[in-house]
């Protein structure tokens, strides 16, 4: 396969805010994407950062080696403005290259290491223009290119839709618990059988298991809770002895602050059978305890009821409190009889074993995508 010099496809682009007309403030992160900028610029001359427009790149060369990645990204919208700190470019002539399918060659993790390795005689590990420009890619024909990027975006589009499915179950999942559970309820007036409890009479917090000690144990980091659905899944196992103690069933959260905020918390699905699995100290760990509530437990943690609880119990100084567990089991809540309960948590299972199984597609989507975007250097 022929390569060719990315500039001599590219040209810079360096148009100014002088009119101040645009005030969409963007920034770029290391995941290469756009973002709403949290920058603070009371006071800031606009006029002097950079507009980008519709297909327009924006890139950082700096510290490219050190970060192992570089940041560019193709501009989706209309217009937005950025910090004059960016270099920004476009595609001389889109008959010959394709935005769209520099793009898909920018996020390579080939690319990257490229990058990577002619920035490491920079500055700071930073990549010059000029190193940026004599990188190298292939150019099939204009209509190669359409078909490996109509083949990208359409794993792409379905990812985003079962992203959006996700977001839905989650949804619905919630209203089904307010509707139960705290809209419109009357605590003087509950139905028959039903009454006021606790968290504490449904669940256990924290269970103690007895470690099996110098042996491999399946063990789950905090980075294993999932950005999108709610299963863990493909839990490693490493030689540990210490730690949080779980099982297939359990519903796990983080008592650190920034989880509490977001309402992160998963399930355990992937230990084998009779095997008890390990994780940080800072998770606490629900389990229900005549009947597995998995699914009810799971939406009880993401009410922002419970996480203003959860976050009212917290201890220790500024910057490093951390959610009490001993206090969980008072949080108040309506107790239903046990037919109630059991009809309602297999409701909600059905809920999350649809966002479990999109979960997974979006997984072996994600892999199709790095098959594709490897192809492209073959």
């Amino acid at each position: 396969m022929e390569y060719h010099r990315l500039g001599d496809y590219i040209r810079e682009v360096n148009v100014r805010n002088r009119d101040l007309k645009v005030t969409n403030l963007v920034g770029l992160t290391i995941d290469k994407a756009f973002i709403p900028s949290v920058a603070n610029v009371i006071g800031t001359d606009l006029s002097n950062y950079k507009v980008i427009r519709h297909e327009q790149f924006a890139c950082s060369l700096m510290q490219v080696s050190r970060d192992g990645k570089m940041p560019v990204a193709m501009f989706e919208e209309d217009e937005a403005i950025m910090s004059p700190a960016y270099p920004m470019f476009e595609v001389v002539d889109k008959t010959v290259l394709m935005p769209q399918y520099l793009m898909m060659w920018f996020s390579r993790s080939e690319f990257d290491r490229e990058a990577s390795y002619y920035a490491v005689g920079g500055v700071r590990g930073s990549l010059t223009w000029e190193d940026f420009c004599n990188l190298t890619l292939p150019v099939p024909s204009i209509d190669r290119q359409r078909e490996i990027v109509e083949e990208y975006e359409t794993l792409t589009n379905r990812i985003h839709l079962n992203e959006q499915m996700i977001q839905h179950l989650e949804a619905t999942a919630q209203a089904l618990y307010r509707k139960m559970f705290v809209d419109n309820i009357d605590k003087e007036n509950l139905p028959e059988g039903w009454r006021m409890g606790t968290l504490g009479e449904i669940c256990i917090i924290n269970p103690q298991l007895k470690p099996k000690l110098n042996i491999e144990i399946p063990f789950v980091d905090m980075d294993a809770l999932p950005t999108e659905g709610y299963y863990i899944r493909n839990i490693q196992k490493r030689y540990f002895s210490s730690g949080m103690k779980f099982e297939n069933g359990d519903v796990l959260f983080a008592r650190i602050t920034p989880c509490m905020e977001n309402g992160k918390a998963a399930i355990v699905s992937d230990i084998s059978n009779n095997e008890v699995a390990f994780g940080s100290t800072e998770f606490i760990v629900l389990r229900g305890k005549k009947q597995k509530l998995t699914s009810l437990l799971a939406t009880i943690v993401r009410t922002k009821e419970f996480r203003d609880y959860a976050k009212s119990q917290m201890k220790g100084t500024d910057g490093r409190q951390r959610v009490d567990h001993n206090t969980l089991v008072l949080f108040e809540m309506i107790l239903p009889n046990e037919i109630v309960i059991r009809q309602f948590e297999e409701d909600l299972t059905r809920l999350y074993s649809l966002g479990h199984t999109k979960s997974i597609e979006n997984s072996k989507l994600t892999e199709l995508q790095s098959l594709l975007l490897a192809k492209m250097g073959q």
